[in-house]
């Protein structure tokens, strides 16, 4: 006896974001899992040039993530001319003063908040990844970050608090998403034009966005252990990066669209 069944729709995939996202992600908890244990990666890294004859030691270092964070999160006061005369305290070489621009990102306070910024970051990143490419994406997403630590440095000049997370960038791919929002459909539609600055869904959703930090910056809500969190200061300017970026990263990935 033949029955007649309703054909099976093929299986949807779980996650639908671009590979390069997911290994952001990825990144981003190795950076964090490395730093927590830096002291048992030391101890095993020297059991195994011991095995090996190599004549090289790191030694136990208990406050080596410590070290870490002073070292890469993104500190104001050390591109303070009067707080390192003050202090005596040697900036570095420029590319040493340049790296925390970039580092501070890839460092975060807890487990906590690396969850939240990845699922952040899954939501959002999604959406320009798809429409730039995976090059482009990147130095979107470093760029926004960079934006963040240098809004952050302007309003807090000086500051001894240490800066970290990857919100900041992340907040210049959600105000890139604003701006597709237009254009998003599944398959993405790559053609459609991005929404203007001044439009109203734009307007709406960053004035939302930038009451939201504001009230943040207020009330103190949103800080984190020890000032470790990455502040709000660095949401707006990631955020304004990422709105003012993604027109030009759209014309230059349209033209190399056309000459691909």
């Amino acid at each position: 006896m033949a029955f007649f069944q309703e054909p099976r729709r093929p299986r949807e995939p779980i996650l639908r974001a671009p590979t390069s996202v997911l290994w952001l992600i990825v990144a981003l908890g190795l950076a964090h899992v490395g730093r927590i244990y830096a002291p048992q990666l030391a101890l095993a890294l020297d059991w195994l040039c011991a095995h090996l004859n190599l004549g090289w030691r790191l030694g136990a270092n208990t406050g080596l993530p410590d070290q870490i964070l002073l070292s890469y999160a993104f500190i104001p006061a050390r591109y303070s001319a009067a707080f390192l005369a003050q202090h005596g305290a040697d900036p570095g070489t420029w590319f040493e003063q340049a790296v925390p621009f970039v580092s501070y990102i890839f460092l975060h306070a807890n487990f906590t908040h690396l969850i939240i910024n990845c699922l952040w970051l899954l939501a959002f990143g999604p959406i320009v990844a798809r429409r730039y490419g995976t090059p482009l994406f990147l130095v979107f997403f470093l760029l926004c970050g960079i934006a963040g630590a240098a809004a952050y440095l302007l309003v807090n000049w000086g500051s001894v608090n240490p800066v970290i997370g990857a919100s900041g960038a992340i907040s210049g791919l959600m105000a890139a998403s604003v701006r597709m929002l237009r254009t998003l459909r599944y398959p993405p539609d790559e053609s459609g034009p991005l929404s203007p600055i001044f439009s109203s869904q734009v307007l709406i959703f960053t004035g939302i966005w930038a009451a939201l930090n504001v009230l943040a910056g207020v009330t103190g809500f949103g800080t984190g252990s020890e000032g470790a969190l990455v502040a709000w200061q660095a949401h707006l300017g990631g955020y304004a990066a990422g709105l003012l970026l993604a027109g030009p990263f759209d014309v230059f990935h349209r033209r190399r669209a056309r000459t691909a």
